[in-house]
C-alpha cells in the first residue's frame, strides 16, 4: 500500500482529497496545524469525518517546523506529497502578508527540500487562479503572470518558482494545480457561497463588495479532489488549471440560486469593490483534459444544492460559526 503525505488535511480541499484517496486504497498521513485562520470548529468537523476511516493517520503539526516535518519523513515511508497547506484568501493577506509568505513559501520549501533528502519523486502543489489577476481570459497556464495584486497571489507564485528549481536541480516530478473558486459542502466560511447561504438563511445582511456583477469560474469540491489525485501522474514539471470550464457566473446569479433553494430573500449590504479582487475569472482547462484526462462533472446548480442541503443538515452547530 502506497503512502501519501497530505498537508493541510483539515482544510476544505484537504479533507475531500483525503477521503477520495482513502477510497482508492492509499494510506494517508495527514498533517495540519489547525490554525485559527477561520473558525476551527469546521476544521475539527472535517478531521472527525476522516478519523473513522481506515489507513488514515493525523499529525497536528506545522509545515514551517522543519525538525518536526523531518521526523514525519523518518517515521513513515512516504511515496508522494500533496501540499495543500496554505494561508488562503486575497483580502486577509493584506492584513498579515508575513504569515502568508512564511507558510506558503517557507513551508513549501521545507517539503521540497525533504523530498530531495528522502528521494521522493512526486509532489503535487496547490496554487491559485488569483495569480492571473489582470491577464486576458480565458486564463492559460503559459501566461507570464508577474503582476500579482495581493500578497497571497505573490506567495503562491513564489512557491511555484521554488518548486521549479527543485524539479530542475533534483529531478522531482512536480504538478502545480491552480484552483478556480472552489465551493461545496463544508467549504471555507470566508468564501462567498458559504457566507451567502448562511446570511440568507439567518436573514442577516449579505455583505457584497461591488454590485455583484463580478463573476467566477466556480469549481465543485469533488471535481477538485479528483483533479488532485489525477495530478499524481508523472509529468515532469507542469502547471495545470483546475476550473469549472464553463462561462463565468456572477455573484448576483449565485445569490438568486441560493434564494430559490432556501425560499428566502437576501438583504443586500453593498460595499465598495476591493481592488485586489478579480472582476472575472475563467480557466482554460485544455491541459487538464489532455494531460490528466480530467474535466469537471458537477454543474453549478447541483453543486449549490448539495451545499445548501449540507448546511441545513448541520445548521444546529453552523449557526455558531464565525464567517
Amino acid at each position: 500500500m502506497k503512502t501519501i503525505l497530505l498537508t493541510g488535511v483539515a482544510g476544505f480541499i484537504g479533507q475531500k482529497t483525503t477521503e477520495f484517496l482513502l477510497r482508492d486504497g492509499w494510506q494517508v498521513v495527514g498533517v495540519d496545524n489547525i490554525n485559527n485562520s477561520y473558525d476551527i470548529k469546521l476544521k475539527e468537523y472535517r478531521i472527525k469525518t476522516l478519523k473513522i476511516m481506515n489507513n488514515f493517520t493525523f499529525i497536528n503539526m506545522d509545515i514551517e517546523n522543519r525538525i518536526s516535518l523531518n521526523n514525519v519523513f523518518k517515521n513513515y515511508r512516504i511515496d508522494t506529497i500533496i501540499n495543500l497547506a496554505a494561508r488562503a484568501g486575497v483580502r486577509n493577506s493584506l492584513d498579515n502578508p508575513y504569515i502568508y509568505l512564511s507558510t506558503n513559501l517557507n513551508g513549501t520549501l521545507n517539503l521540497l527540500d525533504l523530498a530531495k533528502d528522502f528521494d521522493i519523486e512526486k509532489l503535487v502543489l496547490a496554487s491559485t487562479s488569483s495569480i492571473y489577476a489582470g491577464e486576458k481570459m480565458p486564463f492559460i497556464e503559459e501566461t507570464c503572470v508577474n503582476r500579482p495584486l495581493s500578497p497571497y497571489a505573490a506567495s503562491k507564485k513564489a512557491a511555484e518558482l521554488m518548486a521549479y528549481t527543485y524539479h530542475y536541480n533534483y529531478n522531482i516530478d512536480i504538478t502545480v494545480v491552480r484552483y478556480f473558486t472552489v465551493y461545496g459542502p463544508a467549504g471555507r466560511p470566508d468564501m462567498s457561497i458559504f457566507r451567502f447561504i448562511k446570511w440568507i438563511d439567518e436573514e442577516k445582511p449579505l455583505k457584497l463588495y461591488g454590485d455583484g456583477s463580478q463573476s467566477r469560474d466556480f469549481t465543485y469540491i469533488d471535481d477538485i479532489a479528483e483533479g488532485n489525485i489525477k495530478a499524481i501522474k508523472r509529468v515532469g514539471y507542469e502547471i495545470i488549471n483546475l476550473g469549472g470550464g464553463t462561462k463565468p457566473v456572477s455573484l448576483n446569479k449565485i445569490i438568486t440560486i441560493i434564494e430559490n433553494l432556501l425560499g428566502k430573500r437576501a438583504i443586500i449590504e453593498q460595499s465598495e469593490f476591493k481592488k485586489t479582487d478579480l472582476k472575472e475569472t475563467m480557466a482554460d482547462i485544455s491541459k487538464a483534459k489532455n494531460l490528466l484526462n480530467w474535466e469537471p462533472k458537477f454543474d453549478l446548480k447541483k453543486g449549490i444544492k448539495n451545499s445548501v442541503e449540507w448546511y441545513i443538515k448541520n445548521k444546529r452547530w453552523l449557526k455558531l460559526l464565525k464567517v
